[in-house]
């Protein structure tokens, strides 16, 4: 357990969209946001993308999965090595394969090598626990989302949109005491979102993402293949609900008779689509949709959520957060609040039957 009082935590956290590993401090008491410090970012290279890319799908014990997670254990150490000052670590570690109501979920890379490489304690394994509580592992950030929203001062119901490879959104009311409480938070995936394009640009082009949406924008999108996409059974589902990297293959498949431009355009409209659908599932109306991740420099992706949605969509940057490390910045709040035997989850985040804290601690 750690101290009462503040801490200062420092997060890292890898995503669907293997772009690579953000890091940030967070000085929290593990309900309030007190301060947020330093923060690093270091890109994949080629060859250790396409390696965790070879590991999409894999479980613990299955061949190369070892190989995969030294690579993630070598990138986060690097990054996590380069800060001073933290009390306790949140290691997200990099998903692999999430199937809740199935084989579980499992997020590869060891606390422990990392806990014995920092000197610190970590906190990882953040979702194994919700998912054999009957919930769906994910998502884990709102919680912190309902932090932040205490943080810029929020006074009404206000909604975070995390655009990285899947798509999340969380409904706050922060007008209640804790995430917790009933009708305090709800929150699920909405669908695929930066993943397919970086799929399609990678395929095709040989990029890391559709830079700005520029291609996007050059595009028409097919709008009986977003169609179709919607009709996907997922849509009708209540929340809590959340997705593996790879549910919406066909939405690619659906794309490969489409010019490059057309088919990018048709993925953007269909992750902006399926955000605006997720929103009628929001128990009251949002003035503003806050958006964090890196969907929000996609320019065409922000504007069709602006025509779609009936609020104001803002990045978050413009309530003065960080949106490259907002999701970093969660796995160090959330490590606390682990440290600090305190909830993670609830039914109204990821439908676990109770409020639970998950994660594993690594002591050097």
């Amino acid at each position: 357990m750690l101290k009462a009082g503040t801490v200062w935590a420092l997060g890292a956290m890898s995503g669907t969209s293997l772009d690579g590993v953000d890091a940030a401090m967070v000085l929290t008491d593990g309900h309030r946001i007190l301060e947020f410090g330093n923060t690093a970012y270091r890109a994949y290279t080629d060859p250790e993308r396409d390696l965790l890319r070879s590991g999409l799908g894999l479980w613990h014990g299955d061949a190369g999965v070892e190989e995969v997670a030294e690579a993630v254990e070598a990138v986060h150490a690097a990054v996590l090595g380069l800060f001073d000052g933290a009390e306790i670590v949140g290691f997200h570690g990099q998903t692999l394969a999430h199937d809740p109501g199935g084989r579980g979920t499992y997020q590869c890379g060891s606390g422990q090598v990392l806990a014995e490489v920092l000197g610190l304690p970590v906190v990882w394994d953040f979702r194994t626990a919700d998912v054999e509580m009957g919930g769906q592992g994910a998502p884990l950030a709102p919680f912190f989302h309902f932090a932040c929203a205490k943080f810029i001062g929020a006074d009404a119901p206000v909604a975070f949109l995390n655009l990285g490879g899947v798509g999340n959104l969380t409904w706050v009311d922060p007008r209640h005491h804790a995430p917790e409480e009933a009708g305090a938070c709800l929150a699920f995936d909405t669908g695929p979102a930066n993943a397919p394009i970086n799929d399609l640009v990678a395929d095709r082009l040989g990029l890391l993402r559709d830079e700005g949406g520029a291609l996007a924008g050059a595009g028409v999108p097919d709008e009986g293949i977003v169609t179709q996409f919607l009709a996907h059974p997922y849509f009708y589902r209540m929340p809590p609900k959340s997705l593996d990297r790879n549910d919406f293959a066909g939405l690619v498949k659906a794309v490969a008779g489409l010019s490059d431009a057309d088919a990018a355009a048709t993925l953007t409209a269909a992750a902006a689509a399926a955000v605006a659908k997720g929103a009628e599932h929001f128990p009251a109306p949002v003035a503003r949709l806050l958006v964090t991740g890196g969907g929000r420099h996609n320019v065409v992706m922000m504007a069709m959520l602006a025509d779609l949605m009936g609020c104001e969509v803002v990045p978050v940057e413009a309530v003065g957060l960080d949106g490259d490390m907002l999701e970093a910045q969660a796995f160090a709040y959330l490590a606390v609040r682990v440290a600090m035997g305190l909830p993670t989850s609830c039914p109204g985040t990821t439908g676990v039957r109770a409020a639970i804290g998950g994660g594993q601690i690594s002591k050097p």
